[in-house]
C-alpha cells in the first residue's frame, strides 16, 4: 500500500506490544494486535 502511494525503500519493523498494561490488553491478545514501525522514503 505504501508503494502505491509513491513511497519506496519501505521497511517494516518488528511487532511491538503496544497494549501491555492497558485495559484492553486481553482483547488485544485474543486478536493478536501489535504495533509496527514503518520507515519509507517518498519519491
Amino acid at each position: 500500500m505504501l508503494e502505491d502511494c509513491g513511497f519506496d525503500n519501505v521497511t517494516i519493523g518488528p511487532p511491538v506490544d503496544t497494549f501491555g498494561g492497558a485495559t484492553g490488553e486481553t482483547k488485544a491478545r485474543s486478536f493478536e494486535v501489535y504495533g509496527y514501525a514503518f520507515l519509507a522514503r517518498r519519491v
